[in-house]
């Protein structure tokens, strides 16, 4: 298998395992990254997925190799199945953190960038130099230009340069960097802070944020008004104001730690 887990109490490190390859997203290895994802989010005990790369490098992109002399058909399932990854990152309800240790790019950077959050060591570089061979990284641009925005974009996509850890921190791309010694304990710590609250919450304020993202400013504020209605009416929420107004803590009522 190209792809461990270890469950540590409410979260579920998934690691990207494929070393021989530097961890490159093929065909095969993206299905079996999105069965464990799903499978993962699938455990009710599970409340936050961390996605990481084991070895020197995050994810080098598609693999290369695979796809040398390939015809329409075997790239249309390629890069189908790598939008059905990216997709089931969006769409389960557990936040997924991306942890990375060194080298991101391309398809590795993209699969970054459709993490919903994520906590880089200050050794990690991130690229999308398709350019330089031809083939330019639109997929991986879909997440990215919605994560740092339109310039930073394309200075990413034309020119094919790394950028830093602190760069992609500066930019959007990333949420912290920290010391690759502390990588792991940030990770868990940030995972901790999430998965400490009502998952019925936070899961239904993922949807509504990917939701609302696609809308007009107006529709948005109208969607929004009905999720925050139906939300307020939900036991967590109802017990969480209850606890706020008594000054207690809350008793979240889908935890059971």
């Amino acid at each position: 298998m190209d792809v461990e887990v270890l469950q540590e109490g409410p979260i579920s490190l998934v690691g990207l395992n494929r070393l021989s390859k530097r961890n490159a997203l093929s065909l095969a290895f993206m299905s079996e990254l999105d069965q464990v994802v799903r499978e993962q989010s699938a455990n009710p005990t599970v409340r936050v997925i961390v996605v990481k790369g084991n070895g020197p490098v995050f994810s080098a992109g598609h693999d290369l190799g695979e796809m040398a002399g390939q015809g329409e058909e075997f790239y249309q399932q390629l890069f189908a199945q790598c939008g059905t990854l990216m997709a089931t990152l969006r769409g389960i309800p557990q936040p997924v953190i991306a942890a990375i240790d060194g080298v991101a790019t391309a398809a590795g950077c993209q699969l970054v960038a459709g993490c919903d959050l994520a906590v880089a060591s200050d050794r990690s570089t991130f690229a999308t130099p398709g350019v330089r061979i031809g083939l330019f990284c639109s997929t991986p641009m879909v997440p990215i230009a919605r994560a740092i925005g339109m310039k930073r974009a394309l200075e990413m996509l034309l020119t094919g340069e790394p950028i830093s850890a602190q760069t992609a921190l500066e930019w959007g791309l990333v949420n912290r960097v920290v010391d690759a010694g502390r990588l792991e304990a940030a990770v868990v710590e940030l995972a901790h802070a999430i998965a400490h609250f009502s998952a019925d919450t936070i899961a239904l304020g993922k949807r509504a944020f990917y939701e609302q993202l696609a809308m007009s400013e107006p529709a948005a504020y109208e969607r929004m008004t009905a999720v925050m209605v139906d939300n307020a009416q939900r036991p967590a929420a109802r017990e969480g104001m209850a606890a706020f107004l008594e000054k207690r803590a809350p008793h979240w009522p889908d935890r059971t730690t």
